[in-house]
């Protein structure tokens, strides 16, 4: 993929872009937020539209000239009311996090109560860390997962949010490898008289896909951003009923943001299309199915997973068991090296730091994307293995690249 037109003008941006396309081909991107969009999304999110101003929302807009950019996003609106069965969508958040922003504005009072899953347990800044803007805003308390499991405490929350008497219970997360029971949590939710946000950004493919139990209908607002497992242009969306449609909306605009980015609207409905496509939901399928076995080879090699395995797109590994001097960030570094690109992260009951934590998160929603199945998952978790078991080792490294190397090849993605 060139970008003669880039090259032309500035081919310093050009070099780095061209960079990043042969980076992306020959690594194993195992991040788990990042996937690969379709080259019909990276048009629509390189679209004229990028030159379009549309504040407001299609049929009022404050500018003219707006009759496409409300085509757009009436039909990503439309889609994603399909996708999910949402009475009430808006696709105009920049990011997850000004998606949940949005639901915070439209709802709390700086000082109200929010309660949510703690950072190192798999939680996300934007649900009260103190160096976010909800942590400095309103009150948080925060839950964790069951020590000895590595699954939410449902009994332990309920006790927890009927002490705190929290004004909102946030749901979803971000490094959390098992399935979620939104009506249990919206049931404590109804206990304590508290709203209920279910944050999907992970999974939110899944859910579209069916593969993940839905919180759309159960909880009061489903957040999520469009980019991860669902493969669509980048950004959030929140969705709510009718009775705080008005409250959203004008919390996202003017209450959060300007002019929507039109053309990643544009990216997010041409993505939201093809989830509406029967090959999307083997795909999700395969997705689970990848990070299933990807978790039991690295169980095999002797990695302790939180939790025990993986439900949904990723696997958490907790290195203090099996490798007790190997740091996240050591794992991290050693394995991009060699190819694989993933994250050191926090685990429960973390005796580290977020900066160095002490373990990684794999997800395989990009090699899914790529045409990688459990035979090739079996393999990368083998490579996955021989690298942290010997981070130092030059031979090793160059080993496992070129391993990955020759399944790129196998698996190209937009040659």
């Amino acid at each position: 993929m060139e970008h003669d037109h880039v090259r032309a003008v500035d081919t310093a941006v050009a070099d780095a872009l061209e960079g990043e396309i042969d980076r992306q081909e020959t690594t194993l991107s195992m991040i788990a937020s990042e996937n690969h969009v379709s080259r019909a999304v990276l048009d629509a999110q390189s679209s004229a539209l990028t030159n379009k101003y549309a504040e407001g929302y299609p049929g009022a807009r404050y500018y003219g000239g707006c009759e496409y950019a409300d085509e757009v996003e009436q039909l990503a609106i439309d889609r994603a009311s399909e996708l999910f069965g949402a009475e009430h969508v808006n696709v105009q958040p920049h990011s997850g996090t000004q998606a949940n922003q949005a639901v915070y504005f439209a709802t709390l009072e700086p000082g109200d109560k929010i309660l949510s899953l703690d950072l190192t347990h798999g939680g996300h800044l934007s649900h009260g860390h103190p160096a976010n803007f909800v942590g400095q805003l309103y009150t948080v308390e925060q839950y964790e997962v069951d020590p000895d499991t590595g699954y939410l405490d449902y009994e332990g929350l309920a006790e927890q949010a009927a002490a705190f008497e929290p004004d909102m219970i946030v749901s979803g997360y971000s490094a959390y490898p098992r399935e979620v029971d939104w009506e249990r949590i919206q049931a404590v939710a109804d206990d304590v008289d508290a709203l209920h946000l279910a944050d999907i950004a992970h999974i939110t493919g899944l859910v579209a896909a069916g593969v993940h139990e839905s919180p759309v209908g159960v909880a009061d607002f489903v957040t999520g951003s469009t980019h991860k497992t669902i493969r669509a242009g980048r950004g959030g969306i929140v969705m709510t009923t009718e009775e705080f449609a008005d409250d959203i909306d004008s919390a996202v605009f003017p209450g959060g943001q300007g002019g929507p980015l039109m053309h990643n609207v544009a990216g997010k409905a041409v993505g939201f299309g093809e989830a509406l496509e029967p090959e999307f939901v083997t795909y999700a399928e395969q997705t689970v199915a990848n990070a299933t076995v990807l978790g039991e080879t690295l169980a095999e090699h002797g990695f302790s997973l939180v939790s025990g395995g993986t439900d949904n797109h990723l696997v958490l590994i907790d290195l203090r068991p099996s490798h007790p001097d190997t740091t996240g960030g050591d794992a991290e570094e050693a394995l991009e090296e060699a190819g694989i690109v993933l994250n050191g992260n926090t685990v429960p009951g973390e005796t580290r730091s977020a900066f160095n934590p002490s373990g990684i998160r794999a997800g395989t929603p990009g090699l899914t994307t790529r045409g990688f199945d459990e035979d090739d998952m079996r393999t990368v978790g083998d490579l996955i293995a021989q690298v942290i078991n010997a981070p130092d080792d030059d031979a090793v490294i160059e080993e496992t690249r070129a391993e990955v190397e020759r399944l790129c090849s196998a698996n190209p993605l937009y040659k």
